[in-house]
């Protein structure tokens, strides 16, 4: 791979990870309800998700996925059906730990599968594979050194995300009334956050319906 194919690659990487969605606001929730330590496992999760997605795209799968009219119906449809679940059931806490009573409880596996939920993230993928590595001699080569940059993008924007989560955990739980927490502020952005969750799931399903196989005017 050349190095202005690389720093392409740096550019894509940067804009799509950084960015506010589903990953990113479900690492800070997690982190401002539960801490950074509880959230790392989703974190975690993100990366291996997105990986396996990379090596299907590689592997021609998500040609497929965007070729089968149904198939492509029941990834979005899911993911939206998801990420709204998860909405509602963070909307309602206003103490640390109680939105895991309303079993916000995204754990490694989940948090994988959300990757195969996410049409754009397929999307991504075939972008990433198209302009990087297929067609290209060295298929194997080009799919090894772009495989840990896009995990360590996934990693990172998403860590940075719920650092902020954890360092706005305790300010969160606040005003204290007679020596009490109210969680008013807690409540305020895990309602937010159930919002930017339900406005992700809006675009998604907007943006998803506006899809069309490869050959019929797909996005690359």
């Amino acid at each position: 791979m050349s190095p202005s194919e690389f720093s392409a690659l740096l550019v894509l990487a940067t804009a799509t990870s950084f960015t506010p969605g589903p990953n990113t606001t479900l690492s800070t929730a997690l982190a401002a309800n539960f801490g950074l330590r509880r959230a790392l496992r989703f974190v975690c999760a993100v990366p291996v998700g997105w990986g396996l997605l990379l090596a299907l795209c590689t592997a021609g799968f998500g040609a497929l996925v965007l070729a089968v009219p149904a198939l492509r119906l029941a990834i979005l449809t899911g993911g939206v059906a998801y990420l709204l679940w998860l909405a509602w059931r963070l909307a309602g806490s206003r103490s640390l730990g109680q939105v895991n009573a309303a079993r916000l409880n995204v754990s490694f596996t989940q948090g994988v599968l959300l990757q195969f939920l996410n049409i754009k993230a397929w999307m991504l993928a075939l972008s990433i594979v198209a302009g990087w590595i297929a067609g290209r001699p060295d298929v194997g080569a080009r799919f090894v050194q772009v495989l840990p940059v896009m995990l360590a993008y996934a990693f990172f924007s998403n860590l940075t995300y719920a650092s902020v989560g954890s360092v706005l955990r305790h300010w969160l739980a606040g005003p204290v009334v007679d020596g009490v927490a109210t969680g008013a502020r807690l409540l305020a952005f895990n309602r937010l956050m159930a919002v930017a969750l339900v406005l992700t799931a809006a675009w998604m399903l907007v943006s998803g319906m506006g899809l069309q196989a490869p050959g019929k005017g797909a996005a690359p």
